[in-house]
């Protein structure tokens, strides 16, 4: 895809402005440039960390990041988005404590201070940067190949991004795959996109503290142009289903409500769904996971839980249904299908697992009232962000006008509407 030159210009400005180059502190290195999107998913909410599957895609907003190697081990990074920088020695990377720590907010929403990241020696381990900073993302995706076993060395760098922060599009997940391909390419490192997505997972699951299921790092560091990714997260398998843009839009409108995974009882909703199991698995004894569980068998058990339970369960097996017959339904054209399932899986965040908000279910009620609009959900963890619609070309604008004139009057806020395209994959860009 294009990419903006103007703000490639910004980040390359404002990179050799920041760290000119030092021949003493640098080898006669090019600087590189790295291009890392946001992901929305279409459909499959919380069945990643149930070993479900779940259609997620890279879209056309992004982070542009710019680096070059140094010859010692400090990692200076500076954020054009916080105008904040941070600066460690890879040396003070130590194992993150066994605790998880608060969840640090999304990128762009850090506090500016710029020493945060050095971790602070105890009983000779270093913890954890400290929570609420943007910079525990870049340390835990350095921790998590160093540990590994990759060779890095220190690395200057910048980045800008224009994803919505908070919003559900995996800001994140942007900034981790985007390091970790930035430094792939800084230090030639042999690690193909697949295990890049696994070490990023686990920077956010051990180092940052969100026990995050694969998909979002999955689709940043794997997406493809003009399709969305049907994604097994058990075996990581994965095939492409196309989205013909002649046909079909897809529509992101953010509710400006914002959430933050930690305090969102994310980690809660992972706890029930393995009670879930546990309490199964003695009447399906082979059982690893809500994903093996047929909706069928879930019928004939669900009496058999408490509420809450059987609730959280019911969704992620009803929801790994979905994704498989929305992949049949685009396979076939069949976007009124498609649109079925989506409000299908809104109705059951909203109701079985109670990850939505006002704010969301407004919005998806505003998308059902416009013609042409196939379908809407709310994507991402919850509690706010955005809805994604599946939109007939001809209506997209229809809907944003709705949106932009509904919205505000029903919840007193003001929307951000995206219309975005399937894109690549976190890439080399020069």
């Amino acid at each position: 895809m294009t990419v903006d030159e103007e703000r490639l210009r910004t980040l390359l400005d404002t990179f050799h402005a920041r760290y000119p180059f030092d021949p003493a502190a640098h080898p006669q290195d090019a600087v590189i440039l790295v291009r890392s999107p946001g992901r929305v998913n279409l459909i499959g909410e919380h069945t990643d960390y149930n070993d479900g599957f779940v259609m997620p895609l890279a879209i056309d907003r992004d982070i542009l990041l710019a680096g070059r190697r140094r010859r010692d081990d400090v990692v200076r990074v500076y954020s054009l988005n916080m105008a904040a920088e941070a600066v460690f020695r890879l040396s003070d990377l130590c194992a993150p404590s066994p605790t998880p720590s608060p969840a640090p907010s999304p990128p762009a929403a850090a506090s500016a201070a710029q020493s945060e990241l050095a971790p602070t020696r105890s009983e000779g381990a270093a913890a954890p940067p400290a929570a609420g900073s943007w910079h525990r993302y870049v340390a835990g995706v350095l921790w998590a190949l160093r540990e590994a076993g990759c060779e890095l060395g220190g690395f200057d760098a910048t980045l800008a991004g224009n994803i919505p922060v908070g919003a559900g599009l995996s800001s994140s997940a942007a900034l981790e795959v985007g390091i970790a391909v930035l430094v792939q390419e800084l230090f030639e490192l042999a690690v193909d996109r697949a295990t890049i997505a696994k070490l990023c997972q686990r920077a956010e699951n051990e180092y940052v503290g969100v026990q995050c299921g694969i998909m979002d790092q999955f689709a940043v560091a794997l997406g493809r142009d003009g399709y969305a990714l049907l994604l097994d997260c058990r075996t990581l398998d994965c095939r492409y289903v196309p989205l013909p843009a002649r046909h079909v839009r897809l529509v992101v409108a953010d509710t400006g409500v914002r959430r933050a995974l930690a305090s969102s009882e994310y980690n809660t909703r992972r706890s029930q769904c393995e009670q879930g199991v546990a309490l199964l698995r003695q009447h399906l004894p082979g059982i690893r996971a809500l994903r093996d569980v047929s909706p069928e068998a879930f019928a004939a058990l669900r009496d058999r839980l408490p509420g809450v339970i059987a609730r959280r369960c019911s969704h992620v097996i009803s929801e790994n249904a979905r994704v498989q017959a929305t992949a049949q339904a685009l396979a076939n054209d069949n976007f009124e299908a498609c649109g079925q399932l989506m409000y299908a899986s809104h109705a059951s965040l909203r109701d079985d697992y109670e990850v939505s908000c006002r704010e969301l279910d407004e919005m998806v009620d505003i998308a059902r009232s416009v013609p042409g609009v196939y379908g809407a959900r709310m994507t991402g963890a919850g509690f706010g962000g955005c809805i994604v619609s599946l939109v007939r070309a001809e209506a997209v604008d229809a809907l944003v006008a709705a949106i932009e004139a509904e919205y505000p009057k029903r919840t007193g806020k003001t929307p951000a509407v995206y219309v975005v395209a399937p894109s690549g994959g976190a890439a080399r860009i020069l």
